[in-house]
């Protein structure tokens, strides 16, 4: 029995590895927030181990590297020393979406993880030093909606700084 049709033989898809990345400077701290764009996720699933200094959030990632599915994953924060946010919601059930993250050095190694929120809110975590990780921890389903981005307004020649 053949697969062939019409002379064409189908690609094989090779499983997709769960994705698993470290960040120890604010350059692999950038490639995680690309991973983690339109990551969704509820208050509940931040939680400060503020004896351990650590801090784990779980998200429901759109997996941008295979379109179309969407997996849960965690990423954990070690050598935490504070956790504040600003203008998140802290009801149980509100759905945050993450945009990005950021890194803001202070003495070194040290500094703040910025991770920012639709809506204008943010969650701000000081470390002694960049120590985070995420990994996939789901199958991948799929997702009922892929995230849209509108195009910034275009300046016109009158506006232009």
């Amino acid at each position: 029995m053949s697969t062939e049709i019409d002379g064409v033989i189908p690609e094989a898809k090779a499983p997709v590895e769960p994705l698993r990345l470290l960040a120890e400077d604010a350059d692999d701290l950038q490639i995680i927030s690309a991973a983690l764009q339109d990551a969704i996720l509820r208050p509940v699933d931040i939680v400060w181990e503020k004896q351990a200094r650590t801090l784990t959030i779980a998200f429901s990632r759109f997996c941008w590297e295979c379109g179309g599915t969407r997996v849960m994953c965690a990423m954990q924060f070690g050598d935490v020393m504070a956790v504040k946010s600003r203008r998140l919601s802290r009801s149980p059930d509100a759905s945050l979406e993450l945009l990005a993250l950021d890194f803001l050095p202070a003495e070194a190694p040290g500094g703040r993880v910025v991770l920012m929120f639709a809506g204008g809110g943010d969650l701000r975590i000081d470390v002694e030093c960049l120590d985070a990780v995420v990994t996939d921890i789901s199958e991948r389903w799929p997702a009922r909606v892929a995230p849209t981005h509108l195009d910034a307004p275009e300046l016109d020649e009158g506006n232009a700084a």
